[in-house]
This record gives structure tokens, C-alpha cells and sequence, in this order.
């Protein structure tokens, strides 16, 4: 019994002690770059020493993937829930306002998620993690997209519901690589809302 408590706490413990080391790890990643932290500066920052890093984590390039995938597969969960909370009709400018919210973040993500881009463009083996990221995003945009088909037409050039749901995703990339150089969060939420509007309807809906 006594074995058992101390091992919830311990492992309790290692839970808390990753998801520091998570949170520290994003802010210097953000700051400096991935490739200009060291596990160092990583501990330091979370107020752990090398022994703690190593009991979570075999290296750095372990946490910077643990890091990109806890806050890639939330931004997939948001998404999914935005999107969910229509009926079968799909109210494309509520749903837009939803997911628009959910998507831009913050800076500081974008800055990590594109230091992780340019990482995985030399890297098959982290290639193969981003792809199946977006992979995700993109069934989840697809998904509630084929759950409105009957009730909301998408725009014939969009051919099909993969496709859309392509040029959702690379609607929101090219707002989000303005947003890194012009810092201006609020005029990328109010561009991608356009953008989105107009991809997914007639534009007729589009507010300037």
C-alpha cells in the first residue's frame, strides 16, 4: 500500500516535472531559436537540473518534438471542437470567427511551429511528424466539411472537400508567415477571417 502511494507521487511528480520543462522549453525556443538552446539554458529556465531533463527526455531533439506535438494536436482538438458546434447546417462566418480564434494563437507558437517547419524541410524523419500534423488538421477541417455536404455548397473551384480543406490550411500559412514579419495579430485575424470566407463561400458573406 505504502509502495503504491509512493509510486502515484512519483509519478505525479514526473508528470509535473515534463510539463514544466515543456513550458520552459517553449519560452526559450521562442526566444532564442531552436538550435540556439542548449539543455542547460532548458533547466535553468525550469529550475531543474540535468538529471531531471534526462529521466524525460533522451535529448533535446526528443523535447522539441514532445513540445510540437502537445500543442499541434491541441490546435487539431480546437479546430475540431469550433467546427463541431454548428447542426447540420454549417454556418460558415460563425464557424470562420471560431476557428480563426483558435488558429492564430500567439506569436510565440508560430515562431517555434516555423523554427519545427525548417527543421523537418532537412529532416525526413521529422518531415513525416509535421505532415501527419497537418494530416490531422486537415481531416478535421475535412470531416465537418463532409458532415455539412447537402446543407452548405462549397464553391465548385475548390473541387473537392480534401481540397478545401487544403486551402484552409494554406490560407491560415500565409497569414501566419505575414503575421511573424508585421507582429499585427489583430489585422491577421481579421485577413484570415476574409480569406476563409471567401474560400468557403461565395465571398458574399465577407465583412471588409
Amino acid at each position: 500500500m505504502v509502495a503504491e502511494a509512493t509510486t502515484g507521487r512519483v509519478t505525479r511528480r514526473r508528470v509535473r516535472t515534463r510539463a514544466n520543462l515543456l513550458d520552459a522549453a517553449f519560452a526559450v525556443f521562442a526566444a532564442k531559436g531552436f538550435g540556439r538552446v542548449s539543455i542547460e539554458e532548458v533547466c535553468e529556465a525550469a529550475g531543474y537540473s540535468r538529471g531531471a531533463f534526462y529521466s524525460n527526455f533522451a535529448s533535446l531533439d526528443e523535447l522539441f518534438f514532445a513540445l510540437y506535438r502537445q500543442r499541434a494536436d491541441l490546435i487539431a482538438e480546437q479546430v475540431s471542437g469550433a467546427l463541431a458546434l454548428d447542426g447540420p447546417d454549417l454556418d460558415v462566418p460563425a464557424a470562420v470567427d471560431r476557428v480563426t480564434e483558435v488558429l492564430l494563437l500567439d506569436r510565440d507558437w508560430l515562431l517555434v511551429k516555423t523554427d519545427f517547419l525548417v527543421h523537418a524541410a532537412r529532416d525526413p524523419d521529422v518531415a513525416r511528424t509535421l505532415l501527419e500534423h497537418r494530416a490531422r488538421l486537415r481531416g478535421a477541417i475535412a470531416d465537418r466539411l463532409a458532415r455539412a455536404r447537402g446543407h452548405t455548397e462549397l464553391p465548385a473551384v475548390l473541387g473537392d472537400i480534401d481540397a478545401a480543406a487544403h486551402a484552409v490550411v494554406a490560407a491560415y500559412d500565409g497569414v501566419t508567415t505575414q503575421l511573424l514579419l508585421d507582429r499585427d495579430a489583430e489585422h491577421a485575424r481579421v485577413w484570415l477571417k476574409q480569406l476563409l470566407t471567401a474560400l468557403l463561400t461565395d465571398g458574399s458573406d465577407a465583412t471588409v
